[in-house]
């Protein structure tokens, strides 16, 4: 998985019309800044209202994900956003001037290759992961289902269906690996059963549906005149059906398929949690309600460690390494007190201070009992914070960061020598006339050690 947020390089558009409104609609597909998001946008409408691809805006699961938000409603979604989170795509704005991102041939593979038209750009910020530490479990008895998150460093995902069909029976599919996703599940089409099909009809849904956009299964015996009256409502010549039991508008492009396709609706109804997953994702006879629910429940699970410290990995590359700090900062030994940068974006930074006995402050600060100075560990945060507020200006090698004030610090924890400190600082208000005020926290491990509000200008070196 990647480790860094992605977007896309450049627009593009794709066209087509709504499998349920039926309704000609133009996507078009627009690069986004960090920590953006997944938001689609209806163009049509007066405001040009933003949608967030967020669980808490779905109003409808019948026959697929609706999402509304500002008075605009996005239909069936989870084709598209199953092709953004298999491309691994972090941050995009989707424009729509129609209610329904187009169905295309029913799968999510020609979303795959016009995002893969536009490329794939990394951005200079951390992915922000839900890791599942604790396993979550949803049940529906009554339908059958049972979904489970189990901790994972990694995003893999088993779905079963069993639909007790003489021809759609017991199926299984996997994705072992979120890379897989484009050869191996993306092109796997929707699917319904023949006594479906007008049902869905009468009741105003698949206007824009297509035998050349489905698997249809005939479990049942169909007498001619029914299959006339089919062709006659999809406008077809002529329909038939084949031995195995699907009408012959499609071949099948795997023997799993839609098992297959099944994976590809988990996969882009829990991209409605906001944030790439980390989990091993085992599903039995899932579908939309219950997706979104289990989704709702992921998402609780995001709310309730929200204030806990960032996840600090060694191992994770830096978003800036000593040398390029060094390059930012004009502090030098002993008042550089930064090691790496492991996250920034337009209104956060986390940084982190190795202390180690070696620190020249110890020599003097509590010899016998070192401890690390309140005052440094300010410092240490102001300069991440200086950090942040560099990287609002394209030149920031031409600029000071002066520190103005501190507010209301408090002090839980000793930081002491061997520990890391992992600090935290985030804008509170848009910076204004060169000032910015925020939020700082310091964490070693999940402890708190430290926070407050700080205040710091930012000053043009040649003013």
């Amino acid at each position: 998985m990647y480790l860094k947020q992605h977007t896309i390089e450049k627009e593009v558009t794709i066209a087509g019309v709504g499998l349920h409104t039926g309704v000609d609609t133009h996507m078009t597909f627009v690069p986004a800044p960090p920590d953006h998001g997944i938001k689609f946008q209806r163009i049509d409408l007066e405001g040009q209202p933003i949608v967030d691809a967020d669980v808490d805006n779905v109003v409808d699961v019948s026959r697929g994900t609706s999402i509304e938000q500002n008075g605009a409603r996005i239909n069936t979604v989870e084709h598209t956003l199953a092709a953004i989170v298999g491309l691994q795509i972090d941050n995009i704005l989707i424009k729509l001037d129609g209610p329904e991102p187009p169905i295309m041939d029913g799968s999510s593979i020609q979303y795959i290759e016009v995002l893969k038209q536009a490329g794939l750009e990394e951005q200079n910020a951390l992915r922000d992961f839900l890791e599942v530490t604790e396993s979550v479990f949803y049940n529906d008895h009554e339908r059958g289902v049972e979904m489970a998150a189990l901790p994972l460093d990694d995003y893999r995902l088993t779905v079963m269906v069993d639909y007790n069909s003489p021809v759609l029976g017991s199926q299984h599919a996997s994705l072992n690996h979120i890379s897989q996703f484009e050869t191996e599940v993306a092109s796997c089409r929707t699917f319904c059963f023949l006594h479906e099909l007008e049902m869905l009809h009468e009741n105003n849904l698949i206007k824009g549906g297509d035998l050349n956009n489905a698997i249809v299964v005939v479990d049942r015996v169909v007498k001619e005149e029914e299959l006339d009256k089919l062709a006659s409502l999809f406008n077809k010549p002529k329909v038939e059906v084949k031995k195995e039991g699907i009408l012959n508008n499609v071949d099948l492009r795997y023997k799993n398929e839609p098992a297959r396709h099944k994976l590809l609706d988990v996969v882009g109804d829990l991209a409605l949690v906001g944030k790439p997953i980390k989990a091993q994702i085992l599903a039995a006879r899932p579908g939309h309600a219950a997706n979104v629910a289990f989704a709702k429940k992921l998402k609780k699970a995001i709310l309730k460690g929200k204030n806990n410290a960032p996840k600090y990995d060694p191992g994770m590359p830096a978003v800036y390494d000593i040398n390029e700090i060094s390059n930012m900062l004009p502090h030098r030994y002993p008042f550089l007190l930064i090691d790496k940068i492991i996250h920034l974006d337009e209104k956060t930074v986390t940084g982190i201070k190795n202390v180690t006995m070696n620190e020249n402050f110890f020599q003097g600060h509590f010899p016998n009992n070192p401890v690390m100075p309140a005052v440094l560990q300010i410092e240490a945060m102001a300069q991440i914070g200086g950090i942040l507020v560099l990287n609002t200006v394209e030149d920031p090698e031409n600029y000071w960061t002066y520190f103005l004030g501190v507010d209301s610090f408090k002090f839980r924890k000793m930081v002491l020598p061997g520990d890391t400190l992992v600090i935290k600082c985030e804008l509170t208000d848009p910076i204004r006339r060169g000032i910015a005020k925020m939020y700082g926290r310091a964490f070693v491990g999940k402890n708190l050690v430290c926070e407050g509000m700080m205040t710091a200008s930012i000053v043009r070196k040649d003013a």
